[in-house]
């Protein structure tokens, strides 16, 4: 029986970082496929995983939004990258962490209480060692040693909120200098993570999915 996993976001080939999904896509293992799903209406029943994409503001944010509430109520893997880690952030913010003004700069800045918000610099086309916290998911996944990743985004989860996030659940799983929180997970969900960087980039080269990746096709199956 096949996996499937929805690429939730609105492709582009325009754009490196979509045609390395593409490319991450192929490197799927048997009996394994990851296929895009358009945000407009998008709904993730039937998938057995959410990979939540970069390239905001979505299509359809309210579809993309109320689908990573889905997965993250019923235990459905997800993962989120660039985009998907500040949706999910706001997501989590709004729903769990009571923040109900909760908002992203880019596409509300009038919003009651910004969470995702503008990066103290770009990071468009950036790498940045980044620094897995021990303990962590991620940290099993990637090492503690600091490792590349890299970026395509001016947004980030701000220093500000990140203690209300936490004392709601969220844990804190990597860090970088000039982008902060690189990282998020959710203990006791089957696989919730979300990541600034983008671990998809280089799969053209590496011919061999991201760690990051191949857990979220190992979860979903």
């Amino acid at each position: 029986m096949t996996t499937t996993i929805a690429a939730l976001g609105d492709r582009d080939p325009a754009y490196l970082t979509h045609r390395e999904i593409d490319a991450a896509m192929a490197l799927a293992p048997p009996g394994v496929e990851i296929r895009w799903l358009p945000t407009e209406g998008a709904v993730i029943d039937g998938f057995d995983g959410v990979w939540v994409l970069p390239g905001t503001p979505y299509r359809d944010d309210d579809a993309v939004t109320a689908a990573i509430r889905v997965a993250r109520e019923q235990g459905v893997p997800i993962l989120g990258t660039c985009g998907g880690f500040q949706y999910m952030a706001v997501e989590f913010a709004r729903n769990v962490a009571g923040i109900s003004g909760a908002g992203h700069e880019e596409v509300d800045p009038g919003a009651g209480e910004i969470v995702v918000g503008r990066l103290s610099c770009s990071l468009v086309g950036e790498e940045r060692m980044v620094t897995a916290r021990p303990g962590t998911r991620l940290a099993s996944l990637c090492g503690l040693e600091p490792f590349v990743g890299f970026h395509y985004c001016n947004y980030g989860l701000l220093d500000g909120r990140l203690d209300r996030l936490v004392a709601a659940g969220l844990v804190l799983a990597a860090t970088a200098e000039d982008a902060g929180v690189e990282a998020f997970e959710l203990p006791g969900h089957p696989f919730y993570l979300a990541t600034l960087f983008q671990p998809q980039v280089g799969s053209s080269a590496r011919e061999s999915l991201h760690p990051v990746l191949t857990a979220l096709v190992e979860a979903s199956r």
